[in-house]
């Protein structure tokens, strides 16, 4: 494998070079064909294109023939063989549009129809039953327009940021999506690369946060990049630096509000004893973690403790009252990046001090 670079998301040199960076399509979202994707009139959109309006008749009345509790359950419920032929008649749909490339796509390869339907509901068991990912403060991320959430990192594997884009879209009342930034690290493993690509990640740049931003999407980045996730287990919950204050300076550009958000319980899933860093080197990985049993027990040593995780998102902080200008003052992005840091790290302590255990 070529060495990885890692591009920091506040770095203002051209990213016409990032390793992995998959070629854009300008304009609107098309299929997986190449064909535009239709225009969606307004009742579409709301689930209410093409609905007639029911017959009001009292003769028609009389004829509709009264249907029992079980039938009742299984139409609202989905239970029953209607409901099974109607889960497999959707599976088998889902299947044609795959294999005929009759689904959309966006810019930046996001599939929302495969990560609504396959992907998290891959991720959904480690999150509920595996993690038992407790959230609170989902109600402080805007239900419309552009944010930007900013997290601490850890775990020695990003499964926090999947974790978070779980919790996102399951338990926020407008059920938005979060669009991830990432390093290029990510985009340049097989198999991992259109994985992340589907479930909508990116570059951690300034030009593609700026371009979701701007289209009104929920967007996540985690500062501490590689020094957070790969810190040693001595210092778990400390906070690394972050950066210049690149995601500020992004916010404000924006008029975005930055969402602070606070996570505990990935620090223990792989606790990193040691760093091997002359194989790192040579696998052109920025690190190669030792834990108690990785790789003592092989492939066994790579599955992480089912520690006990709390997300917490934070008051917002708003950006839209500043001037154009304020995106190039470095005192007011270091005090935001300041203020934002210090709100995570003051919630991650009081989460610690709430907690009863790291497993229960």
């Amino acid at each position: 494998m070529a060495d990885a670079k890692v591009i920091p998301f506040d770095d203002d040199r051209s990213r016409g070079g990032a390793a992995g960076r998959q070629p854009r399509r300008r304009g609107v979202s098309r299929r997986a064909n190449g064909e535009p994707a239709p225009v969606r009139e307004i009742g579409d959109l709301a689930g209410t294109g093409g609905v007639q309006p029911l017959p009001t008749r009292a003769g028609e009345q009389d004829d509709v023939p009264v249907k029992d509790g079980t039938e009742a359950g299984d139409a609202a419920g989905g239970r029953g063989d209607g409901g099974l032929e109607r889960r497999i008649a959707g599976g088998l749909a889902f299947l044609r549009r795959r294999l005929t490339g009759d689904y959309e796509v966006d810019d930046f390869g996001y599939d929302e129809e495969l990560t609504d339907q396959v992907l998290m509901s891959l991720l959904r068991p480690v999150y509920e039953k595996y993690f038992r990912v407790e959230v609170k403060g989902v109600e402080n991320i805007p239900a419309e327009g552009g944010a930007l959430i900013v997290a601490n990192h850890s775990g020695t594997l990003p499964l926090d940021g999947l974790m978070m884009q779980v919790a996102v879209h399951d338990h926020h009342p407008a059920g938005r999506h979060l669009r991830l930034l990432a390093a290029d690290l990510v985009f340049v493993l097989p198999v991992v690369n259109e994985l992340a690509r589907k479930l909508g990640h990116t570059l951690a740049c300034a030009e593609d946060a700026e371009r979701l931003l701007g289209q009104g999407e929920l967007v996540g980045v985690m500062p501490e990049g590689f020094k957070g996730i790969g810190k040693p287990f001595g210092e778990r919950y400390k906070l690394q630096r972050f950066g210049r204050g690149g995601f500020v300076s992004t916010a404000l550009r924006q008029g975005a509000p930055i969402v602070p958000c606070s996570i505990v319980g990935a620090e223990e899933i792989y606790p990193m004893i040691g760093n091997a860093k002359t194989l790192a080197r040579l696998l052109g990985f920025p690190y190669f973690p030792l834990t108690p049993t990785f790789p003592w027990l092989g492939p066994l040593g790579a599955i992480p403790l089912p520690t006990k995780w709390t997300i917490q998102f934070g008051e917002p902080i708003p950006t839209d009252g500043y001037p154009p200008e304020a995106a190039e003052d470095p005192m007011l992005m270091f005090n935001l990046t300041d203020q934002v840091r210090e709100q995570i790290q003051h919630t991650l302590y009081k989460l610690l001090v709430q907690r009863r255990s790291v497993f229960f």
